[in-house]
Parts: structure tokens; C-alpha cells; sequence
């Protein structure tokens, strides 16, 4: 049975020959000699929630040593989490080189190639998001279209806007914009508009917020590796890393949604949080990470244009799980709601739609009705983005009464309908 260790250096794995009779101890006794972490410094887990920066008391251990590996119900190919302390692997001295004569006989080596050579990837320990929260129904409302309407069956993506804790650095995401977009199995391509990010900036200046990051989802037919499941692909560690460093930031937030289905057939939606790590942020930046992906390369694992060392050696091929650095994740809710219809979801968004939400509002007073910023996006449209929109969004902000002449102008657009 192969079994896959992962822990916050990457994944590795290991072959138990003789499950049936293996236990906590031996599992133990193979990853000391494979990963060459001692046994008394290895805390192994099922649960992911283990290679957070500070895991909560509650995840559950391994700590049975006689406890048989058959009754944890490992199948071929599971995933077990490895927790040790930083400098656990560097017991073991890495194999010698093969020495060769002084002189000039020898690969004549770049400028560039000494300075490839001093690239490290280290797996970064802490975030500098410390938490990411996010508004219930805007999430709901994501995933329900994921679920509902996609099926899962292409990814999609939104931006994230919200607020940062200058003092906690926690990020709080309020809304989710949802650009323009074509999504397949394994990727998703976005045909951002210019002109309606601006609008977006606007509203979420005048709500005092901005934007904090990027949310997407996973398809479940999405292109498979040969060693099994992966956290995310070489494609979406390119995206991820491009919008965070674009982001500006560095609390920027990246969440992945995605379709966990159980043993009995079952379906899960889950969340996961995380921030690409600096270097790998870096590495973008400075074109050393491969942008361009074939549909032949192994989806696990980042290519890079230059030679890196990672894990102790140099190599062209990074596992993107070195790239990952994992944010705690909760829930809030917001100021805004979430009833309108939302953009750039196939079909277009009339003024019916806004007559409708009106009328169904008629109860909450004026600001309140228009408290939703897929609502506010829409009447951007035919507002000014550098004085009206960032205005009409402040009093959303500070819920005070709206003024007569926008009043107008939206039950005007509503009477269109």
C-alpha cells in the first residue's frame, strides 16, 4: 500500500509492504527512514488541520504506536499529515557529489547559472493574512451556483473585497465579483473588463473596502495526475501567485472551493484558505516560475525557467505544495446582502431584475433595498465612477438617507423594467 506523507516541506511516499499487520509504529519507523525525521519528533495525523501555523489542541494524533494501521481505514493512495519541528530532516547529511579535477576542464558556468543555484524554496511557515473570514451569504451564493448550476463541472473564480485588520491582519470578505469569464475542467480564463473593475474599485471605495484576494473552485472531472490527488495545479499556482502579486497587499487571501464526495456517495462543499508564499510570489515576478503549461506536464508539480534548489536539491520541477501556506478560515456576516441578480452569470441582468428586488424590499427603507453591491454594480452603469458611484456607496457604508436625485434615478432605471 502506498501511502502519501504530507507535510509543510511537501509531499512524499512511501510503500507499506505489509499493511494488514502494520501498525502506528511501523508507519513511524518507515517515515523516520524514509523522510529521515526521528520518531520521536514526528506528530502524524489524518486530519489536514495539522499543518496549520498553530493546529488547534483538538486535531486528533496518531499516538497509539500499537494502534493497527487496518483500523484506520487507509485506502491505497491516503493521505497522512506529518508535523515536526523545523530543522527535523537536516539529521541526515545529503549523499556526497562526485568530485572532479581543479582546472579549466570542467561545464563552464554563467553569471546566471551561479545565481539560479541560490534560489531556495522553503516552505514559509506563517501567513501574513493571520485569518480569513467570509460573509455567509456571499459565499453561500457562490457555491450554490458552483453546485447547482455548474455542477462542478467547470471551475469558476471571483475576486475577493472586503476589509483588513491593520492591527490582527485578518482579512474580512464581504462581497465576491464574479468578472467575466470561461471556465473548463481544469482551468479558468478570465476576460477581465477594465472599465467594470473600475465601477467595482468604486463601490467598494465608498463601502471602505477593497480588494482582498481570489476565490475559485475545482471541478471534479479536473485533469488527474498519475500519483493521485493534489491540493491545486500547476495552472492555478500560476494564477494564484499573478493576482496576489498584482494584489498588493500582503494579507492577500486565496480560497479554493471544491466538491469532496464521502465514502457513501455523498457530496461535501468545502472551503480552504491559504496565501501563496512570498517566494513563490517572488519567483513570478522575477519569470523564473513557467507561465506557459502543456496538457502533458504533471499537474502537482510547477515548472520553473531556471534551476532551483528545493528539498535539499537542485531541480527544474517544484511540488506546488511547497507554494502553499495555510490561512484559518471562519465565517461572518456582513453589511450587504445578497438578493440581487448576479453579474456575468450567462444571462443578462435587466432592469426587471431591479424593479423586482424593489418591490420585494418595500418594507426596509430606501437605503436598505439598495444595501447589496451586485444591485450597486448594476446602477453603476449609468452613474459618474469617480463622483457618483464611490457617493451613492457611502451612504450604503454609513446607512444614511439616500439623496432625492439618486432616489429618483434608480426607480426611474426600475420603472424601465
Amino acid at each position: 500500500m502506498i501511502l502519501r506523507i504530507r507535510s509543510r516541506d511537501g509531499t512524499d511516499r512511501i510503500t507499506v509492504p505489509d499493511p494488514a499487520s502494520a501498525t502506528v509504529a511501523d508507519l513511524q519507523r518507515l517515515i523516520e527512514s524514509h523522510l529521515t525525521v526521528p520518531v520521536p519528533l514526528q506528530r502524524i495525523s489524518l486530519d489536514p488541520a495539522l499543518l496549520l501555523p498553530t493546529p488547534s489542541a483538538a486535531v486528533p494524533l496518531l499516538a497509539d504506536p500499537a494502534a493497527p494501521l487496518a483500523s484506520l481505514r487507509l485506502a491505497n493512495g491516503a493521505f497522512v499529515y506529518l508535523a515536526y519541528p523545523p530543522d527535523a530532516r537536516s539529521a541526515r547529511p545529503p549523499p556526497p557529489r562526485a568530485l572532479s579535477a581543479a582546472g579549466s576542464f570542467g561545464k563552464k558556468m554563467t553569471m546566471d547559472d551561479l545565481i539560479a543555484r541560490q534560489i531556495r524554496v522553503t516552505r514559509q511557515e506563517n501567513a501574513l493574512c493571520a485569518a480569513a473570514s467570509f460573509d455567509r451569504d456571499a459565499a453561500n451564493a457562490f457555491q450554490l451556483y458552483v453546485a447547482e448550476s455548474l455542477a462542478f463541472a467547470a471551475k469558476r473564480a471571483g475576486f475577493l473585497y472586503g476589509r483588513v485588520d491593520a492591527e490582527t491582519k485578518e482579512v474580512f470578505v464581504d462581497f465576491i465579483y464574479e468578472p467575466p469569464q470561461q471556465g473548463s475542467e481544469d482551468v479558468v480564463h478570465l476576460m477581465r473588463d477594465p472599465d467594470e473593475e473600475a465601477r467595482v474599485d468604486a463601490i467598494a471605495e465608498g463601502l471602505g473596502m477593497r480588494r482582498v484576494g481570489l476565490v475559485f473552485t475545482q471541478a471534479v472531472g479536473r485533469k488527474a495526475s498519475e500519483t493521485g490527488e493534489y491540493t491545486v495545479s500547476n495552472r492555478e499556482v500560476v494564477q494564484a501567485a499573478q493576482l496576489q502579486a498584482e494584489g498588493g497587499i500582503p494579507e492577500w487571501v486565496t480560497a479554493i472551493v471544491k466538491l469532496e464526495v464521502g465514502d457513501d456517495g455523498t457530496g461535501d462543499v468545502h472551503f480552504e484558505a491559504f496565501q501563496m508564499s512570498e517566494i513563490c510570489v517572488k519567483l513570478f515576478k522575477d519569470g523564473v516560475l513557467e507561465t506557459e503549461i502543456g496538457d502533458s506536464d504533471d499537474p502537482r508539480l510547477s515548472k520553473m525557467r531556471k534551476e532551483v534548489v528545493a528539498g535539499g536539491k537542485d531541480t527544474m520541477e517544484v511540488d506546488n505544495d511547497f507554494f502553499l501556506v495555510p490561512v484559518k478560515i471562519s465565517d461572518h456576516q456582513g453589511p450587504l446582502s445578497v438578493g440581487f441578480p448576479i453579474e456575468n452569470r450567462g444571462s443578462p441582468v435587466g432592469m426587471s431584475a431591479l424593479r423586482s428586488h424593489l418591490d420585494r424590499t418595500k418594507h426596509l427603507t430606501f437605503v436598505r433595498r439598495i444595501s447589496d453591491f451586485h444591485l450597486l454594480l448594476k446602477i453603476a452603469t449609468f452613474l459618474d465612477v469617480k463622483a457618483d458611484v464611490p457617493t451613492l456607496a457611502a451612504c450604503v457604508k454609513t446607512q444614511s438617507r439616500v439623496p432625492e436625485g439618486y432616489q429618483l434615478l434608480i426607480e426611474s432605471l426600475a420603472s424601465q423594467g
